[in-house]
């Protein structure tokens, strides 16, 4: 499946309703941003499964702003509506195949939970 255009208007609902997207934040005019994103198609064709979402960074500026982006390209990962990987940096596609297996294998649910209870001073005994 081809990656999918995001804008302001669709950005926050194609986060929250499915599992896994990736979304890459570029500009036309960004050779690391063209060069990469051969590299992103091909990784979305092999993994159907996860949305594979693109910003152009020209025309959204407001949603680039509110995701702070500074650089491109800059790559985001998000797992059932939370943001679990940024950076900024065309990956190459050992990378990005590497960052996709670690995002599936991921238990947000987990995590969240964890996280939750650092943030409150809980410890699991």
């Amino acid at each position: 499946m081809p990656s999918l255009d995001l804008t302001a208007d669709n950005f926050e609902r194609t986060v929250l309703d499915n599992e896994i997207v990736l979304v890459d934040f570029w500009a036309s005019w960004c050779g690391p941003c063209r060069m990469f994103a051969p590299i992103y198609e091909e990784a979305a064709q092999a993994n159907d499964d996860i949305v594979f979402g693109s910003v152009n960074t020209e025309e959204e500026r407001g949603l680039s702003a509110a995701a702070q982006i500074q650089s491109i390209p800059t790559l985001m990962a998000f797992k059932k509506g939370t943001l679990v990987f940024s950076q900024a940096g065309a990956l190459p596609a050992p990378a990005l195949t590497e960052l996709i297996g670690k995002v599936r294998e991921l238990d947000i649910d987990a995590a969240l939970a964890q996280q939750g209870d650092e943030a409150t001073g809980d410890k699991a005994e």
